[in-house]
C-alpha cells in the first residue's frame, strides 16, 4: 500500500480497528478514511454505499462487528447474526461496487467446529457442528468469508480474511455482561483487591484451553497480509489465514496470571455450573508464520499492558 492510499478502517474505535488505526498511522499511512457509528452506520445499506461512492477507499479493512464472550452470544444470537451480516454484507458489496482494490475481512475462530482437531487448520472449515454458545454469531462470520470467496470468484475481486485467536488489549470491552474472558478477570479481580473482597467468582471449571493474541500485533499481522498476501483466483479456497500465538494454556491458569498482574491476594472460586464453552481453541499458525509472521508480545507482558490500560481509562 502506498502511504497516501485511501484506506478505510471500518470499527476504529474498537479493539482491533482502533489497533489497526494505531498501526497505519505508525507506519506513515495519513488518508485514513474513519468514522464512528453516530457518523455513519454501517448496518444502513444506503449510507455505506453513499460514503464509498463519495470517499472512493483503495483498501478496507473490515474490523466493524458486534462482539461479546459467551453470556453475550447466549443471550442475544439474534442480534449477533443479524447485525453482523448486514455489517459485512453493506461493505463487501460496497467495496466491490466502487472498486476498491482489497479488502480484508476479520472472521474469528470460532468458525471452527466444537470439536475441531488442534491445532485448528484453516481447511477445518465447515468440518463439523459449532460450539452452540455462540453458533449465530460464527455463522455469520463464515457468511462473510463465503461472501468475499464469492465475490473473488464472480468479479475477480481481491477480498481475503483472517481469523484471529482471542483477543485482549487496550480499548477492550471491560463489561461484566458482555465482555470476554481476559478483560472480564482483570475487571473482576481488581475491584475485589479495591473492595478487599475475599474470593473472586469465575465461570466454569477453569479447565478449557485458550491461546490468547495482544491486539497490536494482530494489527500488525493484518497489515502484513494486506502488502503480502493476495486471493489467488486458482485456488478459491485459500483466502484467508488463521492469526495467532501457536500456543495456549489452560482457563485457570489465565487466571492465575491476571491474578498475579492485578496483586489481587484472595481466592478464585470456579463455578462449574456455568458454561465452559469450546474445549481447546488452539489455531494453527504455520500458514503465516511460511509468510513471514510471527506474534511478538508474551501474554504476561501483553495483560500487563492491558491491565495498565484499564487502570487509566476505568471509570468509576
Amino acid at each position: 500500500m502506498d502511504n497516501k492510499a485511501r484506506i478505510h478502517v471500518a470499527g476504529h474505535t474498537g479493539l482491533v480497528g482502533s489497533a489497526i488505526t494505531r498501526r497505519l498511522q505508525a507506519g506513515g499511512f495519513r488518508n485514513l478514511l474513519v468514522r464512528d457509528l453516530h457518523e455513519l452506520d454501517l448496518t444502513d445499506a444506503r449510507a455505506t454505499n453513499a460514503f464509498y461512492a463519495e470517499h472512493k477507499p483503495e483498501y478496507v479493512f473490515v474490523a466493524a462487528a458486534k462482539v461479546g464472550g459467551i453470556a453475550a452470544n447466549d443471550r442475544y444470537p439474534a442480534d449477533f447474526i443479524r447485525i453482523n451480516l448486514m455489517i459485512e454484507l453493506n461493505l463487501i458489496e460496497a467495496a466491490f461496487r466502487h472498486g476498491v482494490k482489497k479488502l480484508l475481512f476479520l472472521g474469528s475462530t470460532c468458525i471452527y467446529p466444537k470439536l475441531c482437531p488442534q491445532p485448528m487448520r484453516e481447511e477445518y472449515l465447515l468440518t463439523g457442528p459449532l460450539e452452540p454458545t455462540n453458533d449465530a454469531y460464527a455463522i455469520a462470520k463464515i457468511a462473510g468469508i463465503l461472501m468475499c470467496k464469492s465475490y473473488n470468484r464472480q468479479h475477480g475481486t481481491n477480498f481475503i480474511a483472517a481469523m484471529p485467536t482471542n483477543l485482549y488489549g487496550p480499548h477492550d470491552n471491560f463489561d461484566l455482561q458482555s465482555s470476554h474472558v481476559l478483560p472480564a478477570m482483570i475487571r473482576k479481580m481488581h475491584e475485589a483487591k479495591q473492595a478487599g473482597a475475599p474470593e473472586v467468582k469465575l465461570w466454569g471449571t477453569g479447565a478449557p484451553r485458550r491461546e490468547f493474541l495482544y491486539v497490536d500485533d494482530l494489527a500488525d499481522a493484518l497489515v502484513f497480509l494486506m502488502e503480502r498476501f493476495d486471493a489467488d483466483p486458482k485456488r478459491p479456497d485459500d483466502l484467508f489465514v488463521n492469526v495467532g500465538v501457536g500456543e495456549d494454556l489452560e482457563i485457570r491458569e489465565l487466571a492465575a496470571m491476571v491474578k498475579d498482574v492485578v496483586g489481587y491476594p484472595g481466592k478464585l472460586a470456579w463455578d462449574p455450573a456455568m458454561p465452559d464453552g469450546t474445549p481447546r481453541k488452539l489455531v494453527d499458525v504455520s500458514r503465516i508464520n511460511a509468510l513471514g509472521w510471527k506474534a511478538k508480545i508474551s501474554l504476561r507482558d501483553g495483560i500487563e499492558k492491558t491491565y495498565g490500560w484499564y487502570l487509566d481509562h476505568k471509570t468509576g
